[in-house]
């Protein structure tokens, strides 16, 4: 089927779903929340009755259903049986963050019942976990303001006419913060000589000359940029092929503060440089501004 292009928004309550929502509006989806998935079939039939330009809905489909979300099984089967072109966006965070939240906003959580607001996201993320698996793009949102969290879903759903069919993002992070979730390919260059121990460069970043000249001068960084980039220019037509439209790609160093950042910026220059319109390439920083000048 393509007279129909959907994405169905679910994932854990409180990370971030109404932001989303407000996010595929402005690209110009229709947008109905809180749809109970017995509903799905019912819908679908009431789109192909709209005559012209196909449509570009999005439905936001969680635990707030309560009983009637247990049918999205049967409501995802029958997109498939069906041959609609869908995609499933998935937004979780950290338990932690989740319930700052959710304390914050003095919102009840729909699976607490009788316990605590932990207790709930513990069920919640347990009820969601075979849902979780079959989602085309995972957004950890733990770490993202909503205005980030909106260019994130710009990045991966927003339609293009024409130009790149893969948006590449490169990240880095530091591993005292912990891997981010969302990522596709994750990479540990903390064999590398660490900034942090060079006096004038311990306050600095991978975004000043300095640093970048401490790490990219290294020979070994050369042949890490060498052997990676031939990877990823291997691996982005075949992504390509197999219609993957987002990739996140990771590069941590201890504190996501010097050596990251330097091979973040770098891998995507070189990347930008190839020209290759197939692609389009975006650069972000995690952790860049966390404990800045504490790295371990």
């Amino acid at each position: 089927m393509k007279d129909i292009s959907l994405i169905i928004i679910t994932g854990l309550s409180g990370a971030g779903k109404s932001t989303a929502v407000r996010a595929f509006e402005d690209m110009g989806f229709f947008v109905v929340d809180n749809l109970p998935p017995a509903l799905v079939s019912k819908f679908v039939e009431l789109t192909r009755q709209v005559k012209g330009q196909p449509y570009r809905y999005a439905l936001v489909m969680d635990m707030r259903g309560g009983r009637f979300f247990d049918q999205m099984q049967e409501a995802l089967d029958y997109l498939q049986q069906q041959k609609v072109d869908y995609r499933i966006l998935f937004l979780e965070a950290a338990d932690e963050v989740l319930v700052r939240r959710f304390k914050e906003t003095r919102r009840r959580h729909p699976l607490a019942g009788g316990g605590t607001v932990l207790d709930g996201i513990r069920r919640e993320r347990a009820k969601l976990e075979e849902l979780r698996g079959r989602a085309h793009r995972i957004i950890d949102t733990s770490s993202l303001k909503p205005a980030e969290l909106k260019e994130e879903i710009f990045r991966a759903f927003q339609p293009e006419e024409e130009g790149a069919r893969l948006s590449i993002t490169v990240m880095s992070f530091g591993y005292k913060y912990g891997i981010p979730l969302d990522a596709d390919l994750v990479i540990d260059v903390r064999f590398l000589p660490n900034p942090f121990y060079i006096k004038e460069l311990r306050p600095l970043t991978g975004n000043d000359p300095e640093v970048q000249e401490y790490v990219v001068s290294r020979e070994e960084t050369k042949k890490f940029l060498d052997k990676f980039l031939d990877l990823i220019t291997f691996l982005i037509p075949e992504y390509i092929k197999e219609g993957k439209t987002s990739l996140t790609i990771a590069i941590g160093c201890t504190g996501g503060q010097h050596r990251s950042v330097t091979l973040t910026n770098r891998l995507a220059e070189l990347l930008a440089d190839r020209g290759d319109k197939s692609y389009r390439v975006e650069v972000r920083h995690r952790d860049i501004q966390r404990e800045k000048g504490r790295e371990i």
